[in-house]
């Protein structure tokens, strides 16, 4: 293993146990090392997500392997190499997905899911991609199969998430649609090049019917889940697609009108990140890196940053996540 020179222990934030956000603890823990195809990241900066407060409330399933310690995507210095970690030497700058961890001072990353930090992105910026951009890249792009010229409907247009994927839509040539709560956050998304809906004001599935003339979206990308279920089918159009990647509305549909599936041919699937297996991971890193990387470096699709909390200061950040006011993205810094 080729590795610098490293303290033996670090900080990290740990769920004490499920609750609040005054359960993220900090505590001195061993520096991780590098197994076979892992790097270890000296951590700058690290993404906060919906999941990571959905694992803080004791509902997230952990799959087999993860690591407990909240934190799903990083920005920072490569500082050790495990066996077969290709591609990657001490000292790069990189961003990636983690398998959990990432709220820590030091990181393990999988090869796989490492990528370069594209040059013009600093490291509080850098650590804002990869677990939007994976998201939606594999969720919209590749299970949904959104193309040049299709109509796009994004619940949740403001958040990280919604904030990413209107990015591709525009990058890509989608037409998109996109929810909000407030005019704020309707204004926010029109700056992104789509279309706003305010939930508040308008009921969303009438007044895409109404923009589109009656024919629908192609795609629809839900965070909400059940309680948007049949308003979803009615909003899509003919072989349209709707891909459901949270629950926010909760798990279950209280009503299903097959008969309405049927008639229009729809497809209905969804996924999660963590779930995904390494190579599938790998799989959705390199597309980013041939589509997605060359749109950084010419200023495009760069990450919208509404909040910055030190690494300390994670109890916080998960509040104003919780409060739902926020456009974009909410980083903690770790090292500057």
């Amino acid at each position: 293993m080729n590795k610098t020179s490293l303290p033996g222990s670090m900080t990290e934030i740990a769920i004490t146990s499920p609750g609040g956000p005054e359960v993220l603890q900090p505590r001195t823990v061993p520096v991780p090392s590098p197994g076979p195809g892992e790097l270890l990241v000296r951590v700058q900066a690290a993404g906060v997500n919906r999941p990571d407060v959905i694992q803080r409330l004791g509902r997230y399933p952990m799959p087999p392997g993860a690591n407990p310690t909240p934190g799903l995507e990083i920005a920072g210095e490569v500082v050790a190499l495990g066996y077969g970690a290709f591609g990657f030497a001490l000292g790069d700058e990189v961003c990636g997905l983690t398998n959990g961890g990432g709220y820590a001072e030091y990181c393990l990353l999988p090869f796989g899911q490492t990528l370069p930090r594209p040059q013009n992105l600093g490291p509080i910026e850098a650590a804002a991609v990869p677990e939007t951009f994976f998201t939606v890249w594999a969720n919209l792009f590749r299970l949904g199969r959104g193309s040049e010229d299709e109509s796009v409907l994004i619940h949740g247009g403001a958040s990280g998430i919604g904030t990413t994927a209107l990015m591709l839509c525009r990058e890509f040539g989608l037409r998109a649609f996109a929810t909000a709560g407030s005019e704020h956050k309707c204004a926010a998304i029109r700056e992104l090049g789509a279309e706003a809906i305010n939930y508040r004001v308008e009921e969303f599935a009438q007044a895409v019917l109404q923009r589109t003339d009656g024919r629908g979206v192609d795609i629809i990308l839900d965070i909400v889940g059940g309680s948007y279920f049949e308003r979803n089918i009615a909003a899509l159009a003919r072989d349209g697609r709707l891909v459901v990647i949270g629950f926010l509305g909760g798990t279950a549909a209280e009503r299903v009108d097959l008969q309405a599936l049927v008639l229009k041919r729809a497809v209905v699937t969804g996924s999660t990140m963590r779930a995904r297996r390494a190579e599938e991971k790998a799989a959705i890193a390199a597309d980013l890196r041939s589509k997605v990387w060359p749109a950084f470096t010419a200023g495009r699709c760069l990450p919208i940053i509404h909040a910055v909390f030190p690494l300390a200061r994670a109890a916080d950040a998960h509040r104003l996540m919780e409060a739902g006011g926020h456009i974009g993205k909410i980083v903690l810094e770790v090292r500057g």
